[in-house]
């Protein structure tokens, strides 16, 4: 009698491990449905941004990555973004939600400008 209560309790230890083990898998391997974000690349070198015009969807990241020696900053006319002084290798982002023009430029070598244009017909997917 002794050895089915072990055995018994065996199989009751082993099932319900199991079971737990089944309960917990959809809490721990979540499936992603939803589509990565876009990302588009500018960048800074030769004393300017490259492209110099960006066409997007609206919901687009982009990322100016500065690839010049001398520091160069991000901002844009209308005050929308702005980023620090950008070192050698240095990145700024910024997600473009709503459509328009986009004009920025780099306050310390103001000469230097581009253009993000956002398109409201398309969505970043």
């Amino acid at each position: 009698m002794m050895i089915q209560v072990r055995r018994a309790a065996a199989i009751a230890t082993i099932v319900l491990g199991f079971g737990l083990a089944l309960w917990a898998r959809p809490w721990t391997a979540q499936k992603i449905t939803e589509k990565p974000t876009i990302r588009y690349e500018v960048t800074i070198t030769d004393f300017s941004f490259q492209p110099a015009v960006l066409n997007v969807p609206a919901g687009s990241v982009v990322t100016w990555t500065n690839k010049d020696e001398e520091p160069h900053t991000v901002v844009s006319t209308d005050n929308a973004f702005k980023s620090h002084a950008l070192d050698t290798d240095e990145s700024f982002s910024f997600t473009f939600a709503k459509a328009g023009a986009y004009k920025y430029f780099c306050s310390v070598h103001p000469r230097m400008v581009g253009t993000v244009v956002v398109d409201a017909k398309q969505r970043a997917k």
